[in-house]
């Protein structure tokens, strides 16, 4: 039983990994247009997360647990283009003790998100788990985006 339970959630983390390879145009503009609008002194990016997914689950009660899934992956997608961006962004910008920091410091995110997250299954376990687990998965990953957006613009500004 235990067997099983841990690959429905490695099949649920790979599957939210390769499920969308590019995020919906549509949603990236939506999140980058939130992002721009939310700049200034006091940064509120943290009020973009979100945006979409709770759009689309307005009425998780109705959906099938995989519709609000899917939603939340959704959005996801569109985190990880930007947390990729932000890292290739700042990664180059680093000096080469620095790169590996950041590398270690990504993998260790990587892990405790992913840890974070299953545990909400081992928790629950029940219908709704996976959809909570896919909006633990998506914030955790929207906010680890927005710390790494904040150092690359941090490094663009520097230049």
């Amino acid at each position: 039983m235990r067997t099983a339970i841990l690959i429905v959630i490695g099949l649920f983390f790979c599957g939210s990994l390769f499920a969308q390879d590019q995020p919906d145009a549509k949603d990236s503009v939506a999140i980058q247009h939130c992002i721009k609008t939310k700049t200034g002194a006091n940064w509120n990016w943290e009020h973009c997360i979100g945006i979409i997914s709770e759009i689309c689950a307005k009425d998780e009660t109705a959906m099938a647990p995989s519709e609000v899934v899917a939603c939340y992956a959704r959005e996801q997608a569109v985190w990880d283009d930007i947390l990729n961006e932000s890292y290739r962004r700042l990664r180059g910008a680093l000096d080469d003790k620095q790169i590996r920091k950041l590398h270690d410091m990504q993998r260790a995110w990587i892990a405790s998100r992913d840890k974070n997250c299953a545990f909400i299954y081992d928790y629950f376990q029940g219908s709704m788990a996976n959809p909570m687990m896919a909006a633990c998965t998506s914030r955790a990953t929207a906010m680890q985006a927005l710390f790494l957006l904040g150092f690359a613009n941090d490094v663009a500004e520097r230049k």
